[in-house]
């Protein structure tokens, strides 16, 4: 009897071990997956040439710190003034159960670092004292299907200055070959000041 309660015991752990460790492999998987979908560089030329009120807008997500984690190098910029950003950014993505979470950093001497995706080596110089948490602002992702992310910052918790704004908000979906992006910036009364009112950018892989 004692052996069979052994036996029935080992098994509970072999299976509890394989069922971690696949869990562990499918959410390795699925953080690739949102990893190599972020990755490249994009434009919203067909979007602008659809509608005046889009502008093309050049993003580029370059992974770095590889070593560290998954981290991305966030340049956006008008699109024939791509060597004159104005946003820079790092990005880092984790998970935690079915969610995925991009947290977003600023850089301290931005301009240093611009331009520096043609040599992607480059950035190993770049350390985590260089850069500043935004927070608040982390954009929390499930994946809905295969090669499709969608999700959003919290509500109100991410502040912002811009333009007379109290804060932001963002709502952004990934998919295969682009990135669907709604950043605005509301002021103390919930008035939209800045970011686009119809929808957001859609941004397509090149």
């Amino acid at each position: 009897m004692r052996y069979v309660f052994f036996t029935f015991c080992i098994s509970l752990f072999l299976w509890g071990c394989k069922s971690a460790q696949t869990s562990k492999n499918t959410d390795s998987s699925a953080m690739k997956e949102l990893v190599t979908l972020m990755q490249g560089h994009y434009s919203s030329e067909k979007q602008a040439s659809q509608d005046k009120d889009y502008f093309n807008i050049s993003l580029r997500m370059t992974p770095i710190w590889k070593s560290k984690g998954h981290y991305l190098f966030v340049e956006q910029a008008l699109f024939d003034k791509q060597n004159q950003p104005y946003r820079v950014r790092i990005y880092k993505l984790t998970q935690q159960g079915d969610q995925f979470i991009s947290t977003i950093y600023t850089l301290k001497d931005e301009k240093k670092w611009i331009g520096k995706w043609a040599t992607p080596e480059a950035y190993d110089q770049l350390t985590e004292a260089d850069i500043e948490i935004k927070d608040g602002c982390e954009v929390i992702l499930k994946r809905t299907r295969k090669n499709t992310f969608e999700g959003a910052t919290g509500d109100k918790t991410c502040p912002s200055e811009l333009r007379g704004a109290r804060w932001a908000n963002s709502k952004v979906t990934v998919t295969h070959n682009s990135i669907l992006s709604w950043d605005q910036g509301f002021d103390k009364d919930g008035k939209q000041v800045w970011g686009a009112t119809k929808g957001g950018y859609e941004f397509i892989k090149l």
